[in-house]
């Protein structure tokens, strides 16, 4: 990998070997390496770990957990919030699991909209929830720094499954309780 770097560096017209350049590609191989570690995690382990039994019907949201991740268009990052909710069935997670989930997907090449589904469907499957809700604003710097350049851009994906799909009260609860204080 850090030959393919020292390769760019030069098709870029930088001088590889320059002082200020010199370990560029080993520290760019490692930072590489960290923002990709979501391949080398597997979120149904993450979340196993974590189930605990417990009655419980009523509404549990994570809010506000820092993403940051790469498009996996133009490799650059995008960042951001994730909101997660569900209605448990006798089961819920530990807290921070759900933060360690999203990591675990964030890590990698992504999409927002896919990243958005894939937290959602996880934590269905984990804990069999009544419903699932999903929220993730985030902002992208290959919309901010190149193409139509708007700094004050973000996009907005959401995935509503079971009871905050099928259910209008339930979804605008979740709606609710998330937009708070974040605007």
């Amino acid at each position: 990998m850090q030959d393919l770097i020292r390769q760019m560096l030069e098709q870029l017209g930088e001088d590889p070997s320059r002082e200020g350049l010199k370990n560029t590609p080993e520290r760019t191989k490692q930072s590489l390496k960290f923002l990709t570690s979501g391949y080398h995690q597997d979120p149904e382990r993450i979340l196993q770990d974590a189930v605990f039994s417990e009655e419980c019907n009523h509404m549990i949201i994570a809010r506000d957990i820092e993403i940051y991740s790469l498009c996996e268009h133009h490799m650059l990052p995008f960042f951001g919030v994730c909101h997660i909710g569900y209605i448990p069935r006798g089961k819920v997670f530990g807290v921070s699991k759900l933060a360690r989930l999203v990591d675990c997907y964030a890590r990698r090449l992504q999409l927002q909209e896919r990243l958005t589904q894939q937290i959602a469907h996880m934590v269905q499957r984990g804990v069999d929830a009544q419903g699932v809700g999903v929220i993730i604003r985030a902002k992208h710097l290959c919309m901010m720094m190149r193409g139509v350049e708007k700094q004050g851009s973000e996009m907005v994906t959401s995935e509503m499954l079971g009871t905050f799909q099928n259910y209008g009260a339930t979804r605008s609860e979740f709606l609710t309780l998330t937009n708070h204080g974040s605007e």
